[in-house]
Order: C-alpha cells, then structure tokens, then sequence
C-alpha cells in the first residue's frame, strides 16, 4: 500500500482555477495506478479523472473533461489535479486513491481501490 495525502483545496469564484496535489509515500508508488474521485454533500462518491502508472494514458469523467487535466510525476511521489473553469457543480470533496490496476480506478468497485487520501474540501461558488 501506499499513504495518500491530498491539499490544494480551497474556496473559488466560477471560472476560477484550482491545482490539487497529493503525495504518496512508499517506494512502489510508480507501480500504481492513480485517480482522484469526488463526493459531494449527499451523494455517492464518483470517479473524476485516472492515470496510468506510467502518465502515458489518462482518463476523465465526461463532466470534467475538457477542464481537469490529471498528471504525475513520479520521481517525486506526486500526483495533479489542475481544475480549470469551475463551475458550483464542481463543489465536493476532493480524494486521491491508488491501486495497481488502472481498470478498477476507472470502472471500479471503487471499494476495492488499494489506498485512499483523506480528502480536501473544493468549494466553488457562483
């Protein structure tokens, strides 16, 4: 496993921008798959963007594509979530996970996703 640790998050007007970062410990993070899922006040948990273990393949929710861009850099251990183009819709908590297989954090169960971050609070508004 590894330990995730999200920050970046914040309040933001509409349009606004936001970068979200999370560190992972542990030598074997360059091994995983990584993704970040949101969870808004009242609503299931739901899959936001992924990334290969290598960056070289990423993958978006349709809500989100064209906006989010999603990218590692593993000789620091990090994963990003810019976010561009904010809409009050976008409000949510914000989490990082990983697991070695890139299909289970695109398509799930999410429960069985190897590692999770604690979250960071994403607050747009309008």
């Amino acid at each position: 496993q590894v330990q995730l640790v999200e920050s970046g998050g914040g309040l933001v007007q509409a349009g606004g921008s936001l970068r979200l970062s999370c560190a992972a410990s542990g030598r074997t993070f360059s091994r995983y798959a990584m993704g970040w899922f949101r969870q808004a006040p009242g609503k299931e948990r739901e899959f936001v963007a992924a990334i290969a273990w290598s960056g070289g393949s990423t993958y978006y929710a349709q809500s989100v594509k064209g906006r989010f861009t999603i990218s590692r850099d593993n000789a620091k251990n990090m994963v990003y979530l810019q976010m561009n183009s904010l809409k009050p819709e976008d409000t949510a908590v914000y989490y990082c996970a990983a697991d070695p297989n890139i299909a289970t954090v695109v398509d799930g169960p999410f429960s069985d996703l190897d590692s999770w971050g604690q979250g960071t609070q994403v607050t747009v508004s309008s």
